[in-house]
């Protein structure tokens, strides 16, 4: 059973970084240190415990978001080790949207990467306090000065420089601590001891100098110590580090530590500031919440207050079923008592709390405000969605999801497996937020979308091995949206008479072009109860369904607001069918007659390469319909930043390979939606008639 600790020695924290940048190696050596585990796993071993799926194993890459728990100096820190690759980035929304702070990894080799920044943005818009850990200084080419000045120009962020590395690639034997004034020097290759000595006499001028820079900057933005500092000269270690905490908690700026998780060397002092510098659930305090009349409401983080718990992800364990991982805000979860699902509100008994540890789990008998957990065998609880108390129902904040970009076309091989294809592709739609599952009624298909080419084949992987369903897949097309030029009006009427009551449904509407990425928005504009309020919602959801099958290509329609400006309704004959069959049409019509274009996914593109094919380079992002927004040197590298259509960057990285003789890289994630040219447009429209 694990040690139960006081709120204020908790940190909820997860790694988060570019793929590659070392997290699941440093969440390895921080399990390592802590106890948690008797051995250091290694990526390219395949034998990593956050890491625990075999398709992450095979790959090396994080692609399911691990929780898990250490101990360290009597703090608990629960560690969600996030996936770096954009096709997973919603693993890292839900679990910055239940983390109360951030290690951000950057390589010294590559500094600040296209999916780093992504995830710092991420982190921004959660408001989630960050440390930054400068990783794999052991690396030829490592740059730690040059990594911090890419922080400041690419995030507008302020580093607060607690350490500065001992030598760097082969040479790198330690680091030193710059409140302290003292030398780690790592001479145990575990890793497991460090001796501290003092500053070597020919570093002792430099640490001097970058004290006193740490010591400004942190004057620079904390009242307390810039009063202290202009009295003395000076700010003592306790009131320092005090400062930093705070700048830290209110994102005002980012302490920064150093070092190597392959080698071993730094982990321990990046442990010290998770417990010194990362808020705890007490420091993040109260959380507004609503009630089922849709008021506002704070909670605070108490064991003893009502129960507030997010169900932030949702998995299907073999062993266990269902999984609901969850974060508590306010109140304790109890083994054996009823709860409310707030969003369906449906009540659960408790049967089962986890502690996770990965894959392997232990079980508990209650999980408090402010610690993570997970529930076992509570169905119809999804990612999102709140449990509370059934006596004091609450609604937490849900979380948003960006839409799936790519699709493929999947049908099972055999007859046989079409009731197993189903019910696996359900049970990955629970899990995964950004993967969608589409019938498509003209052609017979099943389709579905997710996040990009590796997402999908993760899927058809997991089907084999997880399942055992082989299945036909076709090729990856582009997730396209539809939207509209102009306001058009357009008049719906659904009437039906039979020997009983009829149906009667009629509505006016005027769709007009909405705000980029604002989805569907209805209005009701009617007045004088022409439709009476009870069927309102009716015609709302008969225009947003409508609204999945625009009038081009079936794509969904967006960027469009919606308004219900007339109508009419019969005293007997009127339902709610009838008036979403009348939204329905009178949708359907409306956008058809607006002059409807096609949208489609434009992706930024980071791509690294050797200054001798810097030309072919920009050549290919040419040809490919892309823009070079800009260029940036990196020893030398050059680094591009495009804007790409997905539509072109298919196959794009053996393109690059082949172009850069294997030297060059490129990452991309999503960036906007935009208005395809008209020639491709018409392009595109044929191609999906078969006419080309």
């Amino acid at each position: 059973m694990a040690l139960e600790v006081n709120l204020d020695k908790i940190r909820n924290i997860g790694i988060i970084a570019h793929i590659d940048a070392g997290k699941t190696t440093t969440t390895e050596r921080i399990l390592y240190y802590t106890g948690s585990t008797y051995r250091i796993g290694d990526v390219d071993d395949g034998n990593t415990v956050t890491d625990w799926m075999v398709q992450e194993r095979e790959r090396g890459i994080t692609i399911t978001s691990a929780v898990i728990i250490c101990f360290w100096k009597g703090y608990q820190i629960n560690i969600i080790d996030t996936p770096g690759h954009v096709d997973f980035t919603a693993e890292v929304e839900r679990s910055l949207r239940v983390l109360d702070g951030a290690v951000v990894i950057f390589s010294a080799v590559e500094g600040v990467e296209a999916q780093s920044e992504a995830v710092w943005r991420q982190a921004d818009r959660h408001r989630v306090p960050r440390i930054i850990y400068i990783n794999k200084m052991d690396r030829i080419g490592a740059s730690f000065f040059d990594t911090i000045k890419s922080i400041k120009e690419k995030l507008n962020a302020k580093p607060l420089v607690l350490e500065i590395p001992i030598g760097q690639e082969d040479e790198l034997i330690g680091l030193i601590n710059l409140i302290d004034l003292k030398a780690y020097i790592f001479r145990d290759p575990s890793g497991e001891t460090f001796d501290v000595e003092e500053i070597p006499e020919n570093l002792m001028n430099e640490a001097l100098k970058r004290r006193e820079e740490l010591i400004e900057a942190v004057a620079d933005v904390d009242e307390e110590a810039l009063r202290i500092y202009l009295e003395e000269g000076t700010v003592p270690n306790e009131i320092l580090k005090n400062a930093i905490r705070r700048a830290t908690m209110f994102s005002i700026a980012f302490p920064i530590f150093v070092g190597s998780s392959f080698k071993n060397k730094g982990l321990q002092m990046l442990l010290d500031g998770v417990c010194d510098y990362l808020p705890s659930p007490l420091d993040k305090g109260e959380i507004t919440a609503k009630d089922l009349n849709n008021n506002e409401i704070s909670l605070n983080p108490d064991p003893n207050g009502p129960l507030a718990a997010l169900v932030f992800k949702v998995i299907a364990d073999p062993y266990s079923g269902i999984l609901s991982f969850v974060r508590v805000y306010s109140g304790t979860l109890e083994e054996g008592t009823y709860v409310l699902n707030s969003k369906t509100n449906e009540k659960h008994r408790i049967s089962r709390l986890l502690r996770m540890r990965a894959n392997k789990k232990e079980e508990v008998s209650s999980i408090r405000a402010g610690d993570l957990g997970a529930i076992a065998g509570l169905k119809g609880a999804y990612t999102g969605h709140t449990i509370s108390s059934i006596s004091n129902p609450i609604i937490l904040e849900d979380i948003e999801f960006p839409e799936p970009v790519v699709s493929v076309s999947i049908e099972p091989k055999t007859r046989a497996d079409q009731e197993k294809l189903s019910a696996a592709l359900a049970k990955f739609a629970i899990e995964d937020p950004t993967f969608k599952i589409k019938y498509d009624e003209d052609t017979g298909e099943t389709i579905i979308s997710g996040m990009g080419e590796l997402h999908l084949e993760i899927i058809v992987d997991r089907l084999l091995r997880e399942y055992f369903v082989e299945a036909k897949v076709g090729r990856p097309q582009v997730a396209y949206k539809e939207a509209v030029s102009k306001s058009t009006k357009a008049e719906g009427k659904y009437v039906r008479q039979t020997g009983g009551h009829g149906q009667y449904g009629h509505v006016v509407i005027l769709v007009s072009p909405a705000e980029a990425g604002k989805g569907v928005l209805f209005v009701d504009r009617t007045r004088g109860g022409v439709i009476p309020k009870e069927f309102i919602p009716a015609v709302k959801e008969g225009a947003i369904s409508a609204s999945e099958n625009g009038p081009l290509l079936g794509y969904p329609v967006t960027d469009l607001k919606v308004e219900l400006i007339d109508g009419s309704y019969h005293p007997v004959d009127s339902s709610e069918i009838a008036f979403r069959i009348a939204a329905s049409k009178a949708f359907k019509e409306a956008v058809a007659k607006a002059d409807p274009y096609i949208l489609e996914p434009i992706m930024s593109v980071e791509i690294i390469t050797p200054i001798d094919f810097l030309g072919e380079v920009i050549n290919s992002i040419n040809s490919r319909r892309g823009n070079v927004k800009g260029i940036s040197e990196r020893g030398h590298t050059e680094i591009l930043n495009c804007l790409v259509p997905l539509s072109t960057m298919f196959s794009y990285t053996t393109a690059l390979r082949t172009i850069t003789q294997g030297r060059g890289t490129s990452s991309m994630i999503f960036h906007s939606y935009e208005r395809v040219p008209l020639t491709v447009q018409e392009e595109i429209i044929k191609k999906a008639k078969g006419e080309i």
